[in-house]
């Protein structure tokens, strides 16, 4: 049985970093210990502000400190694959940051190596442990027929921003379509077809994309992302006796209603999520039964479904 005060270390101070590591420090049973930055004086600087005591100029250093327990993974998409292995081959448990890699070959390289090594791994969907999203499946709506779900914000193209850098692994369905396609794969499954349609950029990742995600009898989700335009990030379940309507933004939210019926939950932020890793290396899990690696995996199967019809190649 490890500690229940586990030390974790960030690797990369970006804005994902800044908020998730401020959530981290409400949670009992964490010490933030540790943050790495290419350089160092950013990681100085990140360690200043969230009362950190080690920072370091390389994660390969931070994972050479014998006193970390369990990393968080907060590098662009394209660096996801070659940390989290890192880590794990370090003897480090993992909270990876979603979208889980690239590639779903990435995926299933980084699960098997966190399987045979005994190490606590997870993608770090915090939707899935949000109050109100657990409870969708408690909610009696009959047989699921239709999800439908968006998320899509306007975002000036800049080819060295992270958002269009094919390199740092940029794109809509990566970034925010991961959202839409996680809530229909924790309800629905992993789909039998998947149909996409959508635009590249000037540096070939996806500017937009619509999903029609196909499962057995007919039920089906339909998604939609972009970085393009914005849109309401609103989800509806309907099912065969009634519907459930996510507020904006369903990715986190506060309210849903059920059958006309309002539920509400205050927003608790990264802290559910922070929560489960603890519980669960605490209790000497090496998963989430909430986000278990084989859905990471489903989902990564789906997206790049998705990517390859639209034209993207991140290996390429």
């Amino acid at each position: 049985m490890l500690p229940y005060v586990l030390n974790w270390g960030v690797i990369a101070t970006g804005g994902i970093a800044h908020a998730v590591t401020a959530d981290m420090r409400k949670v009992p049973g964490v010490n933030v210990h540790a943050v790495s930055s290419r350089i160092l004086g950013k990681a100085e600087e990140f360690a200043a502000k969230h009362e950190i005591e080690r920072p370091y100029g390389d994660y390969r250093a931070l994972l050479a400190d014998p006193d970390v327990d369990v990393v968080y993974v907060a590098t662009p998409h394209a660096q996801h694959h070659e940390v989290t292995l890192a880590a794990l081959r370090a003897g480090k448990h993992v909270l990876c940051e979603k979208a889980f890699t690239l590639t779903a070959a990435q995926a299933e390289d980084l699960v098997a190596v966190a399987r045979s090594s005994g190490l606590f791994l997870m993608e770090a969907m915090w939707t899935r442990f949000n109050p109100l999203i657990r409870r969708l499946r408690s909610f009696d709506i009959g047989e699921i027929r239709t999800i439908r779900a968006d998320f899509g914000f306007a975002h000036d193209f800049d080819p060295a921003d992270r958002l269009w850098a094919k390199e740092l692994g940029g794109g809509a369905l990566l970034d925010l379509g991961v959202y839409p396609v996680s809530l229909a794969h924790m309800l629905l499954g992993e789909p039998e077809t998947v149909t996409a349609h959508g635009s590249l950029a000037p540096t070939d990742v996806d500017g937009d994309a619509g999903l029609l995600l196909g499962y057995p009898h007919g039920a089906h989700a339909l998604l939609t992302c972009s970085l393009r335009a914005t849109s309401e990030t609103k989800a509806t379940i309907v099912g065969t006796h009634g519907r459930i309507d996510i507020a904006d933004p369903f990715y986190n939210p506060t309210s849903i209603v059920v059958n006309g019926v309002e539920h509400t939950c205050p927003d608790g932020g990264y802290t559910h999520q922070i929560r489960e890793v603890v519980e669960r290396i605490s209790a000497g899990d090496t998963e989430s039964p909430e986000m278990p690696l084989d859905d990471s995996l489903a989902v990564m199967r789906t997206l790049e479904a998705a990517l390859r019809q639209i034209g993207v190649d991140y290996l390429s």
